[in-house]
């Protein structure tokens, strides 16, 4: 019985510290980050030499922060966009294929996970020689395209969970009453599945706003993506600023965390 104790105490430990030093691993870098947003020094150290909230001023400021502003502007416009094309082209494929066990729908549900599987910097070059094999030159429209293909699947496997719990007999006793496959997708289907769509929603904004490689190739001069411009401020001049953005990004998708968890059951829906 005692060693029996003991080796339940030491499993307890093991996994305890696993799961602490996971915890650090995850919640370390971003505390680094929030912190050093708030030093009063002018360069990127940890930790910082002092508190202050200079940095967040002078990103805010409209002149001296004109083209953060622009980019942020640009990839909120492009992340807005994705996930409504995201989130339509996911729910139609999502219920096209539901219940649906056959060769082809197989075929389909993989077709559409690739870009999962697929290294975005290959897929980004790819879409990049495609596009100018077509005579288009690299834009917004050209970014909401690629962004559109690669969180796709973030839609189709949360609002796939959603139809997977939705009871057949529901839409067989919709069926039976006399009501077409528009109004039993309106009144039935749709109302059931929207907190996966929600969820699927959200992840497929924070995906494209958070994206580098596909913005990388299909960015153009007047097309500058936040990531992007993040990017050059830190290989250029270490700008601090680009730590008060990274706090703004945290701060913003968790509370649209927490606001969607309270709404739809968040982690529930990844969990399905």
């Amino acid at each position: 019985m005692r060693s029996r104790r003991t080796g339940d105490f030491s499993y307890s430990l093991a996994i305890g510290l696993l799961a602490a030093i996971g915890f650090l691993i995850l919640v370390g870098p971003v505390v680094i980050v929030l912190l050093t947003s708030f030093t009063e020094g002018r360069s990127i150290r940890f930790p910082p030499s002092g508190l202050s909230t200079q940095w967040y001023q002078l990103l805010f400021d409209a002149t001296s922060s004109r083209q953060i502003h622009r980019a942020a502007l640009n990839s909120l416009q492009v992340a807005g966009a994705t996930m409504i094309m995201a989130t339509v082209l996911g729910t139609l494929a999502s219920v096209a294929l539901a219940r649906r066990s056959g060769k082809w729908a197989r075929a389909l549900d993989t077709f559409f996970m690739w870009p999962m599987i697929l290294p975005m910097l290959a897929f980004g070059l790819a879409a990049l020689m495609y596009f100018t094999f077509l005579g288009l030159r690299p834009s917004l429209e050209l970014i909401m395209i690629g962004h559109t293909i690669v969180v796709i699947p973030f839609v189709l496997r949360t609002t796939s969970a959603s139809m997977s719990q939705l009871e057949p007999a529901l839409l067989e006793s919709s069926a039976s009453l006399g009501a077409s496959w528009f109004y039993t997708f309106r009144r039935v289907t749709l109302p059931m599945i929207a907190p996966g769509i929600i969820a699927g929603g959200f992840l497929a904004f924070v995906a494209s706003l958070d994206n580098v490689p596909v913005s990388l190739f299909l960015t153009g001069p007047r097309s500058d993506m936040l990531p992007i411009r993040m990017w050059g401020m830190m290989e250029s001049t270490l700008d601090v600023r680009v730590a008060a953005v990274s706090g703004v990004l945290i701060a913003s998708v968790l509370v649209l965390m927490l606001v969607l968890e309270r709404l739809v059951g968040l982690t529930r829906r990844l969990r399905d």
